[in-house]
């Protein structure tokens, strides 16, 4: 919707929308998404998470709303703005309570689904917004949080929330429900004392704990830092600048090609679906450290050409019309079948279930910042600079990163934190570590 609301003809707002704008509606999601991933913690902890689930919905219905009752730079900065912090709220509660609901068996599957969902909109968006009008395409988006909030009401909350309220009978009932059992049958029973025992250790796990262990014990340290520091691959990699400004970089991409420059667009979109329904199988037959390094590596190099290609055609050279989404396809795929997905998993699995939370929010805190600053300056660098430039600067994020995978990242697949943490620190005991399991 950007081109369109910036158009001189076919805008929907008064008068076309500065650039500017259109910059600060792509970042100020993310940017009111930092600090609502520890508000989200909070009130994820003492309300539910049903209810913040449903809070969620709230957020995203509100955001499609203020866009339907106006187009002016307020309303569509302030939509943002809600949106982001219902997103981040998305991200902060869904895996949990899919965690807390799910068996054993189907949890990965499940879990999964965050991801392709995401996808999946951003591919139907994609679409919605080529062939339908500006508002016929709100009043869809608002459709489905309203279909949620109505939904979700029926969904029972977590059997682990229920324990920690002290409601152990309700919690009984709801785990029952969910896996289709009787509530007197004993396989119920030993699932409620496994999630008491969870229950138990996680007291041991608050943020601030946490927090202090991440900082003082030195192999903790480093995997928190290796972490942050794909995380930092992963966000400024480029990818995430161009969906959200995909059609955009398409239309001065090529104006030979057969697409126009959204239908362009919609293509990354299926590409980037395909991606992440390959994901869960490759992280698991090539391991993470091989495919994160890979999936970088190449996208390095689709980056450089797409570099080289803009900057010949700011030279006034001409190039193959078929590159930029041929290159931007490639890009796309490497970062849904790897770049993405792997950092998580590669983050659950260097710590512990007492640190994951405090991990999490800081990670996902962090990552909400990066974006926010890449999608605000991305415009006025490319007025600055050229769109080459900033491509070149994303291929030299994926290749130094690449090294960096190749030389710090440990492979964890089949492999135990304590062998991780041997490995990035040393044959150093895990006497503290083990001391405090025993406690527990």
């Amino acid at each position: 919707m950007g081109p369109r609301l910036m158009s001189e003809q076919d805008t929907p707002a008064r008068a076309p929308v500065h650039r500017d704008v259109i910059s600060w509606m792509a970042s100020v999601a993310y940017l009111v998404g930092t600090p609502a991933v520890f508000i989200f913690g909070y009130i994820v902890d003492n309300y539910g998470r049903k209810k913040a689930l449903l809070f969620t919905s709230f957020c995203m219905a509100l955001c499609w709303s203020i866009k339907l009752y106006s187009t002016e730079t307020w309303a569509l900065i302030t939509a943002r703005g809600v949106l982001g912090f219902g997103v981040a709220g998305s991200y902060v509660v869904t895996p949990l309570y899919i965690k807390e609901i799910s068996e054993d068996s189907i949890r990965g599957t499940l879990g999964s689904l965050v991801v392709l969902s995401q996808n999946l909109g951003n591919l139907m968006v994609y679409i919605l917004g080529e062939y339908l009008s500006y508002y016929a395409t709100l009043w869809i988006c608002l459709s489905v949080p309203l279909v949620h909030l109505l939904v979700f009401t029926t969904m029972p909350e977590t059997p682990s929330y229920l324990l920690k309220c002290g409601k152990f009978e309700e919690a009984r009932d709801t785990l029952a429900w969910l896996r289709c059992r009787q509530s007197s049958e004993p396989v119920v029973d030993n699932e409620l004392q496994t999630l008491l025992l969870e229950l138990e250790q996680r007291k041991a796990g608050r943020f601030w704990t946490g927090l202090k262990t991440l900082v003082t014990d030195r192999p903790t340290f480093r995997a928190f830092r290796i972490t942050l520091t794909i995380t930092l691959a992963r966000e400024l990699c480029g990818c995430l600048a161009v969906l959200h400004f995909a059609s955009t970089i398409f239309g001065k991409a090529s104006h030979s090609w057969v697409l126009s420059a959204n239908q362009q667009a919609a293509v990354l979109g299926v590409v980037q679906f395909v991606g992440s329904c390959t994901a869960s199988s490759l992280v698991e037959r090539t391991g993470r450290k091989p495919l994160l390094g890979t999936t970088c590596l190449v996208s390095g190099i689709a980056m450089t050409a797409l570099g080289a290609w803009f900057w010949a055609s700011e030279s006034g050279g001409a190039g193959a019309s078929w590159l930029p989404i041929a290159a931007l396809c490639l890009c796309i795929y490497c970062d849904a079948a790897g770049l993405q997905p792997v950092p998580f998993v590669i983050m659950t699995e260097m710590f512990n279930f007492q640190l994951r939370g405090t991990v999490t929010s800081i990670v996902i805190a962090f990552a909400c910042a990066l974006v926010s600053i890449l999608l605000r300056v991305f415009h006025p660098i490319e007025a600055a600079v050229g769109l080459s430039a900033i491509f070149w600067c994303f291929a030299a994020v994926c290749l130094v990163s690449t090294v960096y995978i190749a030389i710090c990242v440990p492979e964890t697949r089949m492999r135990t934190i304590d062998q991780i943490y041997a490995q990035i620190g040393g044959k150093k005991e895990r006497e503290d570590c083990e001391a405090t399991v025993t406690k527990l």
